[in-house]
């Protein structure tokens, strides 16, 4: 796979993130209009250029509502330059490169008193999560495997969802959801990412195609962050591709 987007590059050259969507969703032959002004979406061509997509089958007639998609990324652990984070703050950038709205929500964010359902007073920092993915069109979830499962500090920030049973789009409903899952050997990381998985699914989100899992027991990523592993380039690279690309088509519709 080919990577464009610079984020993912292991040779130390910056980022270059214009053509993520429109390199993989425009059929052969089919020109895009320029960019313009402050439109961010103004070089994908609506539907239109999205219909390329493998199965796609949104509206034919191109909303005129379109919008630039919010995707929230939750995650990292409490360790200074973990992995986890490394690999959330590498498809957020990629992303925001491609047009989204990204948001930050990492370990110091997700620092919450244990989730009490019946309890109806919401600290600051709770409030903020609950409302960021209330108006996001996508998610990026990244944990550490712990003992074959995702870390509290996750797992409690998923549990604060449920105060959006209520919300006009109920949990995570109609949204794409990327999972990343770092963990010292694929065992744990394998079971960590399927009751990641299973969590989603139970929030009524859509997990993304490929979930992304990192064995930390070779580092992946460079002192500055970069990605120096290109098994895991390739996955992060797949998986920005999975989110945006349902995100963009979604942001039409709604």
């Amino acid at each position: 796979m080919d990577d464009v987007h610079g984020a993912f590059t292991t040779n130390g050259e910056g980022h270059n993130s214009e053509g993520l969507l429109a390199r993989r969703r425009v059929r052969p032959g089919q020109n895009l209009p320029a960019r313009s002004g402050s439109d961010p979406l103004g070089g994908l061509g609506g539907l239109d250029a999205l219909s390329g997509l493998t199965g796609f089958a949104g509206p034919t007639v191109r909303n005129e509502r379109r919008r630039r998609p919010t995707i929230v990324g939750i995650g990292g652990t409490t360790r200074p330059e973990s992995t986890t984070l490394h690999a959330l703050s590498t498809v957020l950038r990629t992303m925001a490169g491609a047009g989204a709205e990204t948001v930050l929500l990492g370990s110091a964010d997700l620092d919450l008193p244990m989730y009490v359902p019946e309890q109806r007073e919401r600290t600051p920092a709770a409030q903020r999560l609950i409302s960021e993915v209330a108006r996001a069109d996508g998610l990026v979830i990244a944990t550490p495997g712990y003992h074959g499962g995702m870390s509290g500090l996750v797992k409690n920030a998923l549990d604060y969802l449920e105060d959006l049973r209520d919300a006009p789009r109920p949990y995570l409903d109609g949204r794409a959801v990327g999972l990343i899952v770092c963990a010292d050997g694929p065992q744990t990381a394998g079971t960590a990412l399927a009751t990641l998985r299973s969590s989603v699914h139970a929030l009524r989100g859509w997990p993304t195609p490929l979930g992304v899992s990192i064995d930390t027991s070779t580092p992946p990523f460079g002192p500055d962050g970069k990605v120096v592993d290109q098994r895991t380039a390739s996955h992060l690279e797949t998986l920005t591709d999975h989110v945006m690309g349902f995100a963009y088509a979604w942001s039409q519709v709604i």
